[in-house]
């Protein structure tokens, strides 16, 4: 059966729709796979000032031992400079500020560190997750 030159044009034209299509499906796959890339590379400085600020809590409570009242200690008293909603904190950092950071003590002196990107004052801090946490044991844990 032969087929006519409107009829050949026509098939051209949606076997390059179809292409185009299929490019701009990978290039969304891309883009999204070099965000989340991005977000890792971040979420890297997070973790190690959360590994900083918990050498300091296992010290602080070597130091102070069973019998303290660990309810109220803040990074301060682990002996960080930390300096709420301005620069120049011990833990500022290009993608989070020392608002990022917290640590909360549990009765048995275990701890729980957070990292809470939504709190930094830096201009490009990581999208996912927004919330990271790190146990008295070692252990990170994303929070959604």
């Amino acid at each position: 059966m032969l087929r006519t030159r409107e009829e050949e044009s026509g098939l051209a034209l949606i076997r390059l729709m179809i292409i185009l299509i299929i490019i701009g499906f990978l290039f969304v796959a891309l883009i999204s796979y070099m965000k989340g890339s991005a977000d890792e590379t971040k979420w890297e400085e997070g973790k190690a000032v959360a590994c900083s600020i918990r050498t300091a809590a296992d010290n602080f409570r070597r130091e102070k031992g069973t019998h303290f009242d660990y309810s109220s200690v803040t990074l301060s008293d682990l002996g960080f400079v930390v300096n709420p909603g301005r620069p120049g904190g011990d833990l500022d950092g290009k993608y989070f500020s020392d608002d990022c950071y917290s640590i909360k003590f549990s009765e048995n002196s275990t701890y729980l560190i957070t990292v809470d990107a939504t709190k930094s004052a830096t201009g490009d801090p990581p999208v996912f997750p927004r919330k990271m946490t790190l146990d008295s044991k070692g252990q990170f844990v994303q929070a959604h």
